[in-house]
């Protein structure tokens, strides 16, 4: 049984990169996808009949490589960081709508916006009426302000 394992330790390589594969997708920042790389390339040194200790080698090397080398790069393309990119609320910013409920001059009227009903006021207080076509300006608490899009 042994010699078995001996003689084929590169399906050993083979089955932790695949497990390295699944847990990765259960993090997603492409720490553990570059173990999973380093076992794929010692499988395929162990396709060749080399040592256990020249395995072990070949992946810490090529983890380590991974890890220094292509981790940024997936990161800059897939993970962009970006400080100022809007989320939650302030993503609305800029986004079109329908208007749903007239908005009067200083009041307030309902607007749909990806299938979400919004409580809105015109920018510069002026009345909007039902099927407007509206743009977010600006959101204070619950409440977006919207203009008329062009």
């Amino acid at each position: 049984m042994i010699e078995y394992f001996q003689a084929n330790l590169w399906q050993f390589w083979a089955l932790i990169g695949v497990l390295c594969l699944i847990l990765e997708l259960t993090s997603g920042d492409f720490f553990i996808m570059c173990f999973s790389i380093g076992a794929f390339v010692s499988a395929v040194v162990a396709a060749f009949g080399t040592g256990f200790m020249a395995q072990l080698i070949v992946f810490a090397v090529a983890s380590l490589l991974c890890l220094l080398f292509v981790r940024p790069l997936a990161l800059k393309y897939f993970h962009r960081n970006d400080p100022d990119q809007p989320s939650n609320v302030d993503a609305m910013v800029g986004r079109r709508g329908v208007v749903t409920e007239d908005i009067p001059e200083r009041g307030h009227g309902r607007v749909k916006i990806d299938g979400d009903s919004w409580k809105a006021c015109g920018l510069g207080d002026i009345a909007i009426g039902k099927g407007t076509r509206v743009e977010v300006t600006e959101i204070n608490s619950v409440i977006i302000t919207v203009r008329p899009c062009e």
